[in-house]
């Protein structure tokens, strides 16, 4: 058979004997939880002849052999990864006490920020309104503005117009006190001559 590890089971010490029986010479004691090499077996499988981890090639009874180690080997290998699952759970903890510290202060940033954001937010909509209002102020200055270019131009327009019943008014008196002064003349030059003169009756003649 293939040569294969075995463990002496935990039960009690194991005696190494020259052969595959008890009557063989003893060559030592193996204690539980020692690893072997098992390399053959008796031809009734009661024995097997193993070789410990110095070189040394015996026999022993097969049924102290096991084929998972015992629990004196495992018990290390289970305390020591205990060990390391603790330190690693530690370090875990750590790791967590830092997250949450981290968290903590991301949290209060975060407030910070959104009553930072929340102002902001407020302040433009302020800006916003007074925004409205002054564009709704220019808007209404700009119509005031052409309404008072129209106004100035009616008003131009009034006093040119006025002016020219002015001047109408102006030229039409002239003409009246012109015409008033013509006919006054015509009157006094040609008035007289229409009436017939008097014959002069003189108890002279």
């Amino acid at each position: 058979m293939a040569q294969e590890t075995r463990y002496i089971s935990d039960d009690v010490f194991v005696v190494l004997h020259a052969g595959p029986g008890s009557n063989y010479r003893w060559l030592g004691k193996l204690i539980p939880g020692t690893e072997l090499v098992e390399q053959r077996r008796s031809t009734d499988g009661n024995w097997a002849e193993v070789m410990t981890p110095r070189g040394t090639e015996g026999w022993v009874q097969a049924e102290y052999l096991s084929v998972e180690p015992p629990a004196q080997v495992r018990l290390p290998a289970v305390v020591r990864q205990l060990e390391e699952a603790q330190q690693e759970s530690a370090a875990l903890r750590s790791q967590l006490a830092e997250i949450q510290s981290s968290q903590k202060s991301l949290s209060a940033e975060l407030a910070k920020r959104s009553a930072e954001l929340q102002t902001v937010t407020e302040e433009l909509a302020q800006l916003r309104q007074v925004s409205g209002s002054a564009i709704e102020t220019a808007e209404n200055n700009r119509r005031l503005v052409e309404e008072s270019a129209t106004m100035r131009t009616n008003l131009d327009t009034l006093e040119a117009d006025n002016q020219r019943l002015q001047d109408r008014v102006r030229s039409s008196a002239f003409f009246d006190g012109a015409l008033a002064v013509l006919l006054g003349v015509i009157i006094t030059l040609v008035v007289p001559r229409l009436w017939p003169k008097r014959k002069n009756s003189s108890s002279w003649a």
